[in-house]
């Protein structure tokens, strides 16, 4: 039975880690570690955790390091073949692990996704999906849970929040991107994956319920901020050239007419200085495009694109 690590990342999630820890401790696969990372909590996270589960591991880092900074530091302090990355506000099923470690048995597969839903059933994410854009959305968002996504099959990439790794692929293609700080984080590992080959398992059994957006806040000015920023970088990083150049109408498109729309939210001034932040951290994210190891031929990973977006995530 291969070692599965479990991270979690907390930032002042106090209020939740009974909750998500407590679910964790009934798993019914045995050989497992969890390591909580705490992001400089204020709220008394560390103290509860350590009087409330002492059987976990803590990760104390001095400032907040985002979900990247968070998962990244868990990765590294971990010990398992595996790695789950597990949001604090979610909780999962007895047989989560089980169940989701299972299509691991196929060396080719370096991802498997769970089933996440929101608390009242509906589905909050089955896999990610992705546009010549660079917008991403969680397949399946928001709809009523009537089996439609019941069959295990491949998909792009797994959220996140409630998904597997095999640590050797990330020994391989590197580990989160810590510049995106949190949001499409998982868009862009699971694209680095794809160049490398390795695939992605859905595996709608592993069930894990999720509130969302509790610690970032859904349409805050942090998700704005982030979410529109790295919109930018993303196919800057990842596609290739003739790709990139290929997607320019739906990336300036996509970029421009989101303005208007948080305008409109009253959210102007966030949204352009994402922009501009963006625009100034391009030639980082064009130098990354080198460290990107290119080992499959690009219809492989272009066959899981779309051209146009979905629902938006965040």
């Amino acid at each position: 039975m291969p070692k599965i690590s479990v991270i979690v990342v907390n930032f002042n999630g106090k209020r939740f880690l009974d909750d998500c820890l407590n679910s964790l401790a009934h798993q019914t696969y045995r050989d497992y570690e969890v390591i909580v990372v705490d992001n400089a909590s204020q709220d008394g996270s560390v103290e509860h955790m350590r009087s409330r589960f002492p059987w976990t591991r803590i990760v104390e880092n001095k400032v907040n390091l985002g979900s990247t900074g968070g998962n990244n530091s868990g990765i590294r302090e971990a010990g398992g073949e595996f790695i789950v990355t597990l949001n604090n506000d979610t909780t999962v099923e007895k047989d989560f692990l089980d169940l989701l470690i299972e299509p691991m048995s196929d060396l080719s597969v370096g991802m498997c996704g769970s089933k996440m839903v929101y608390p009242d059933g509906r589905i909050n994410s089955t896999g990610l999906c992705l546009s010549r854009s660079g917008a991403s959305w969680d397949r399946g968002a928001s709809e009523e849970d009537l089996g439609q996504y019941d069959r295990q099959e491949e998909i792009f990439g797994a959220c996140a929040g409630a998904a597997l790794y095999r640590k050797k692929m990330l020994d391989e293609i590197g580990l989160f991107d810590e510049d995106f700080f949190i949001f499409m984080e998982d868009i862009d590992l699971t694209l680095r994956a794809r160049h490398a080959g390795w695939r992605c398992i859905y595996v709608p059994k592993a069930v894990a319920h999720h509130l969302h957006g509790a610690t970032a806040g859904v349409g805050s000015d942090l998700a704005v901020y982030y979410g529109n920023r790295n919109i930018m970088w993303l196919p800057a990083k990842n596609y290739p050239l003739p790709f990139l150049i290929a997607c320019l109408p739906w990336i300036l498109g996509r970029n421009l007419m989101v303005l208007p729309y948080y305008a409109m939210k009253g959210k102007a001034r966030v949204v352009l200085k994402a922009k501009w932040d963006g625009l100034l951290g391009l030639p980082k994210m064009i130098a990354k495009r080198k460290t990107i190891a290119r080992k499959v031929p690009w219809g492989e990973v272009r066959r899981f694109i779309g051209t146009w977006a979905g629902s938006r995530r965040g």
